[in-house]
């Protein structure tokens, strides 16, 4: 490969992958899901291979390129669009600690072991499982945690605040774009009627225009509707 070659390949190669990842947008760093991770490998592999390989030409490594960024952006279309496409898409989050007890069998499912658990609470500060109300596996292989109330840095009894009423463990999702959730419904032993009366209070009278809504621990209902 001849050296005015090779640098018109670097030159290419680098402002090509600048625009698509403009393109593609930050969700493939801050939300990256085990889609996103591969997505990103194989983007910077063809890259690479435009740049070095010369058994690749400019053209084909740059449609290689474009081809693999617009089944990725249809792959996020899809995931924002499609509950039962997001599903596929990206998974759901799995909770592994429920009410202060492991789930056995969503660790399995999830293929996390006990000291990857642990490390990952040690990351969030929280070095026993015993201060852990729920955990969350999230879809991007992150952690979430809602201590238990006793073990918070500081609590509404230490300043002297009377805490709501808790009548449900976590706040629980009931609407996502537009869809109501029955099987979320049904864990709470509630129903769409239910949820139909809430909307009303808030001036909602369609679902659909609501884009996310959940049950609060108090039982109270958090709308955001659709603009």
């Amino acid at each position: 490969m001849e050296l005015n070659e090779l640098l018109i390949r670097i030159a290419t190669g680098f402002l090509v992958l600048f625009i698509l990842t403009r393109i593609l947008g930050r969700k493939e760093i801050s939300q990256m899901t085990f889609f996103n991770f591969v997505s990103a490998i194989a983007i910077g592999s063809i890259a690479a291979n435009l740049v070095v390989s010369s058994n690749l030409s400019i053209r084909n490594g740059i449609l290689a390129l474009i081809g693999w960024t617009i089944f990725t952006l249809l792959m996020d279309f899809i995931d924002i669009k499609s509950k039962k496409g997001r599903m596929v898409v990206t998974g759901s989050p799995v909770i592994v600690i429920k009410e202060g007890k492991l789930v056995d069998k969503a660790l399995r499912t999830s293929r996390l072991d006990l000291d990857s658990l642990n490390a990952m609470l040690r990351q969030q500060k929280i070095f026993s499982i015993a201060d852990v109300d729920y955990a969350i596996f999230e879809t991007n292989g992150k952690l979430s945690v809602q201590r238990k109330e006793n073990k918070n840095t500081v609590t509404k009894l230490d300043l002297n605040i009377p805490s709501k009423s808790k009548i449900y463990p976590i706040p629980t999702e009931v609407i996502s774009d537009g869809i109501i959730l029955t099987n979320n419904l049904d864990k709470l032993n509630l129903d769409i009627n239910w949820v139909k009366q809430q909307l009303k209070q808030f001036g909602v009278n369609s679902i659909s225009d609501v884009l996310f809504a959940q049950i609060q621990t108090d039982g109270t209902l958090f709308i955001d509707k659709k603009e």
